[in-house]
């Protein structure tokens, strides 16, 4: 009985942990699918090892040194995930063509629920908030992974110098000098600052209501007024991705004029606002699921819409229905 309970006890201490390792393990590698992958083979070594902790440091930081060498040996083979404008120059809609590229070259969209943890600072949440962004994702990527990490902890974690170089069993000086090395190269990517998800901002709400209506209703007018005169549409897995009004709404008048009839219902994704994009069922019956759609806003109008297309793994992620029903 001592010892049922004694693993009971070591699975709470571990699962304790999961989510916020979670999210740093999706910092890491750009993929939910993967940061989960690499959180569980995390809470198996620590389970196997945990009669040689020793205690000198947290749980806590045990485990994140497990993560980051579990997250380092995934590294290994050099892929980086990136998003369509990392690859392309933006297509004129006259040249338009839907090319697929393999899944592990996308940077993926996360559900906040599995990647953020609960904490009660609104100052810490925007800062949690902020370092899950799309773009903000984007430019991790282009960092070496142990820049990567010793950035996400030092930036994001708030950790001390000391502390992560005891985790990458190093000397404070080498941390201190991958970080600025790091922080230039994040300069250089220049992430563009786009609004959080806020469900209490009236501003956005109004705008999100607008670009709801202006979708379903096809109105390519409204939302136009909608959009900086420079957005940007993406639609992985495809490389393809445009920019401006013209050639968004060229192509939603054209190839993407299948998306008449569509019913949008709002979520979040990465610390934005976001909706599950439904296309009318080919039986009549309702909507099917047809891409996750992730907003970037800024300064009140649409700066960005990323719509992830590979609606069978997504919907599922963030629990949405795989069908609308036709009385809504």
């Amino acid at each position: 009985m001592a010892d049922t309970a004694t693993r009971r006890d070591l699975d709470t201490r571990l699962e304790q942990h999961r989510r916020e390792l979670t999210g740093y393990c999706y910092r890491m590698l750009g993929s939910l699918f993967e940061a989960e992958d690499a959180v569980q083979d995390t809470m198996v070594r620590a389970w196997r090892a945990m009669d040689r902790f020793e205690g000198r440091s947290s749980l806590r930081s045990w485990l994140y040194r497990i993560a980051t060498n579990v997250c380092l040996d995934m590294l290994k083979a050099g892929n980086r995930r990136a998003r369509p404008m990392d690859l392309t120059d933006p297509t004129p809609v006259a040249q338009a063509r839907l090319t697929a590229r393999p899944e592990v070259t996308w940077l993926e969209p996360a559900p906040d629920v599995r990647v953020l943890p609960e904490v009660s600072d609104p100052a810490e949440t925007a800062v949690e908030r902020e370092t899950i962004r799309l773009a903000f994702m984007a430019a991790l990527q282009h960092l070496p992974p142990k820049q990567r990490a010793v950035l996400i902890l030092r930036e994001v974690l708030a950790w001390r110098a000391s502390e992560v170089a005891e985790l990458l069993d190093t000397t404070v000086a080498s941390v201190n000098s991958a970080l600025q090395r790091a922080r230039a190269t994040l300069a250089e990517a220049a992430p563009a600052a786009t609004d959080a998800a806020d469900e209490l901002d009236t501003r956005q709400k109004e705008l999100l209501d607008r670009y709801v209506a202006a979708f379903e209703g096809y109105d390519m007018k409204a939302l136009t007024a909608l959009l900086h005169e420079d957005a940007t549409l993406s639609m992985p897995p495809y490389d393809l991705w445009l920019r401006g009004h013209d050639d968004i709404v060229g192509w939603l008048q054209g190839v993407g004029s299948v998306c008449r009839g569509s019913r949008l219902v709002p979520t979040v994704a990465n610390g934005m606002p976001a909706f599950a994009h439904y296309h009318a069922a080919e039986d009549g019956d309702g909507h099917t699921p047809w891409a996750l759609m992730v907003m970037e806003i800024e300064g009140g109008r649409i700066r960005g819409i990323n719509s992830f297309l590979d609606t069978a793994r997504w919907f599922p992620l963030f629990d949405l229905p795989m069908r609308l029903p036709a009385d809504g």
